[in-house]
């Protein structure tokens, strides 16, 4: 696969993260790393006195900078740049359509509060199909090969479960050689909601079933995929809480996405805004119909 890894570059220290981060992926895969700087133009009203000069002579520094310490760390690694104009989010979408993995820096705001992705970042998300990354400040590779990686965590729905999301989440683990936590939450039927009291067996029948859907649904990439170790976790209430918790201590969540349109646009299924927003790991959304 040639697919290149592209990475959205302005110079900030959230884009360095993700520079950091897609040189190594890009490597992994051994593939070539694009690097993108859009220039908004028109010129955002925000930032009335940039003028184009000055914008390209700012995008030249960026992509100076991140092309300098790509190569001083992977200097291996086929790298291009590039510098667009126009909507940044529109232009990333096209930019993303012919590449393999796109790549953007996402803001911490605390702990508290988590983090934050921008609007070009939620923008890209929904305008695209391709898997895109958010990478966090924090998430920048402090491990070279051959230090073991972390594991892999995916988000798995047992009942609309995409090939895509499973697919990206097992080679990811193939390609570092580390374990994959499948985790999954389930909810009891609606009918339930109209009992004031649920029997603690249905319950625990309804928790049984999940655990072995989920161990079904797995079974077949467990065979595609033997050199993975595979852990699993099915748990009654939503998926989103566990994920972010997963994530502390792993190299990389795997969330999906809807391709459905609302009346009001595209937008982002709960677990994936819960996982984007307060996740500390790099997070991988995978769009799927």
């Amino acid at each position: 696969m040639k697919d290149p890894v592209t990475v959205g570059v302005d110079g900030s220290p959230e884009s360095r993260a993700a520079v950091a981060w897609g040189a190594q992926e890009a490597s992994l895969r051994q593939v070539p790393l694009r690097l993108v700087h859009v220039i908004d133009w028109p010129i955002s009203p925000a930032v009335p006195r940039l003028g184009r000069e000055t914008a390209g002579r700012w995008a030249d520094e960026a992509l100076t900078e991140a092309l300098g310490e790509v190569r001083r760390r992977h200097p291996h690694l086929e790298i291009t740049a590039r510098c667009l104009s126009g909507r940044p989010a529109a232009a990333l979408a096209v930019e993303a359509a012919d590449v393999g993995l796109l790549v953007l820096g996402s803001r911490g705001l605390g702990s508290l509060v988590g983090f934050l992705v921008g609007a070009v970042g939620t923008a890209t998300l929904v305008a695209t199909d391709t898997p895109v990354v958010l990478v966090r400040v924090a998430d920048e590779p402090k491990h070279t090969d051959p230090t073991p990686y972390g594991e892999i965590v995916v988000g798995v729905d047992t009942h609309d479960a995409p090939d895509k999301v499973l697919a990206f989440a097992f080679e990811e683990a193939a390609r570092r050689g580390c374990a994959l936590r499948a985790i999954h939450g389930w909810k009891l039927p609606p009918a339930y909601r109209s009992f004031p009291f649920i029997d603690s067996y249905d319950e625990r029948a309804a928790g049984r079933s999940a655990a072995q859907l989920l161990d079904e649904l797995l079974l077949p990439w467990r065979h595609e995929f033997p050199s993975v170790s595979v852990d699993q976790t099915a748990f009654m209430g939503s998926a989103g809480g566990q994920l972010v918790q997963a994530a502390a201590g792993a190299d990389l969540v795997v969330v999906g996405r809807h391709l459905r349109r609302s009346p009001l646009g595209a937008h982002l299924g709960p677990v994936a805004h819960a996982v984007l927003h307060h996740a500390t790991a790099p997070v991988a959304v995978i769009a799927h119909d």
